[in-house]
């Protein structure tokens, strides 16, 4: 399907069901069960907190659990919610769940994988070289059963937390927010703020700084950018898996949101500034540059902006 000529990602939600309302009691449903699935987790942290001080650093006390337990407790919640994904957009939109992933006929999953082995091999690559030059800054932490049970975790559990959070941005959201504002480039930066600020309580903004949401907002709305040109979140689905699980299995730091027995750990002073600037100034055009060529994308301004 050509992008310039056939724009239906966002357009093409029956009449019928073009009501925001709807939207808001899906959303509503996807919290609803978000929240059952941190009950584990929350039963946790209770039993662990002797005072209300305590129970407000959730992360602190995580870091007392067994890192490939606390991982499970965390990717919980979004294992519980996909099903509820499935469920509000087939009965009570009355749409196919394909229509939520992808504009096409079906779910390209070519593209999920062309996008996950790009991102991947850059975020890799770009660890590899950090460790060659600067090997004082990790501190190797191999250990066997752990990271086998962390990598067990991570292939079933981390695509589907990325793949709920790009059904519900990239997919849900935008979609609902195209019926409320009739165009393109509003559902964008809208899904793109919501994103970032979802974030904020990643212990992340805590080491360095409210600025490192402007990282989270770059992200969302570089996602939201590519699926919007390529008609569907399948690039994004790509994307955002292999990002995390890089995260979770080759290097983590002590200021991170994903504490695992990963192969390294970081634990040099973390900064922000010109690691942000490249990643959102750099990495990010260049791999869309990529994509851009692999799929023929044309007429950006229209496929970003367009009104219906």
């Amino acid at each position: 399907m050509g992008n310039s000529n056939s724009m239906r990602f966002l357009e093409q939600i029956p009449t019928p069901k073009k009501s925001f309302s709807v939207y808001l009691k899906g959303f509503l449903v996807f919290i609803f069960f978000h929240f059952v699935g941190q009950i584990p987790l929350s039963l946790y942290l209770i039993s662990m907190s002797h005072s209300t001080e305590d129970f407000s650093d959730q992360f602190d006390l995580l870091s007392k659990l067994p890192s490939n337990t606390s991982l499970f407790l965390l990717l919980l919640p979004f294992v519980i919610t996909l099903p509820f994904i499935y469920w509000v957009v087939t009965r009570l939109h009355g749409r196919s769940f394909t229509s939520l992933i992808t504009s096409r006929n079906k779910t390209d999953f070519k593209r999920i994988l062309f996008s996950f082995l790009w991102w991947g091999g850059i975020s890799a690559a770009l660890i590899i070289v950090d460790y060659s030059l600067s090997p004082e800054h990790y501190k190797w932490n191999f250990k066997p059963l752990d990271f086998f049970i962390l990598f067990l975790i991570s292939i079933v559990m981390i695509p589907i937390q990325t793949s709920v959070e790009e059904l519900i941005f990239r997919g849900y959201l935008m979609q609902g927010f195209g019926v409320l504002f009739k165009n393109r480039w509003l559902p964008l930066g809208v899904t793109s703020i919501l994103f970032g600020l979802l974030h904020l309580w990643n212990p992340e903004v805590d080491k360095l700084g409210i600025h490192l949401v402007w990282y989270y907002i770059g992200t969302g709305l570089f996602l939201g950018i590519i699926t919007l040109m390529d008609e569907g979140i399948e690039l994004a689905l790509g994307f955002h898996a292999a990002n995390n699980l890089v995260t979770a299995l080759l290097v983590t730091a002590s200021w991170t949101a994903f504490q695992t027995e990963s192969l390294l750990i970081d634990h040099s002073e973390p900064t922000l500034g010109k690691e942000l600037i490249i990643t959102l100034a750099v990495v990010y055009p260049l791999l869309g540059f990529i994509f851009a060529k692999k799929y023929k994308w044309k007429n950006a301004m229209r496929q970003l902006t367009n009104k219906f």
